[in-house]
């Protein structure tokens, strides 16, 4: 069962239902950029996929909550061991979910970004929302804002997601 209510002390984040605000300060709270874009209109292949499913849509996109968010976790460890298998050889991670890790480990290899923020609390005190940017890295000195992704498909909000992440971090310098 979804928690209803929680509250993350260290990135000041409350989630609500299918809300998220952080708090900025005391009694000032910021929407997260993920709660402002789920109004954004949803593109005609996620209407017929919520009519093919139907009732079944929001345990589907619970499980693919849970596995971006066991992406996230595993990618977050960064050069420490992730391992498929726990201590009584069970899997920790689905066959998908291990394939998804492995690519993000392939990118991280190949690539050798170097990490400056992960998991960074970002804010827009001009435009009032506040978010978690992923990763903040260097690759061939360009600074790269990236935000890990376990669809299949490309959403026009990831883009603006990103920009609103880049704008509160270009804000703060």
């Amino acid at each position: 069962a979804k928690e209803r209510l929680s509250f993350n002390q260290e990135l000041q984040q409350i989630n609500f239902l299918d809300r998220r605000v952080y708090k900025r300060s005391e009694g000032v709270y910021y929407p997260s950029v993920t709660t402002i874009l789920q109004y954004m209109p949803r593109n005609q292949f996620f209407e017929n996929w919520l009519k093919d499913v139907g009732h079944n849509a929001d345990l589907i996109a619970r499980h693919a909550a849970k596995e971006g968010t066991q992406v996230h976790e595993a990618a977050e460890v960064l050069g420490r061991e992730v391992n498929w298998m726990d201590d009584y050889g069970r899997a920790k991670y689905s066959q998908i979910v291990w394939e998804m890790i492995l690519r993000f480990y392939e990118f991280w290899t190949k690539y050798k970004p170097e990490l400056i923020s992960s998991e960074e609390f970002v804010y827009s005190d001009i435009h009032e929302y506040a978010g978690t940017a992923d990763l903040l890295v260097k690759m061939d000195n360009e600074t790269w804002l990236l935000d890990i992704k376990t669809s299949k498909y490309l959403h026009r909000t990831y883009n603006l997601q990103l920009a609103a992440y880049a704008k509160a971090i270009e804000e703060v310098k």
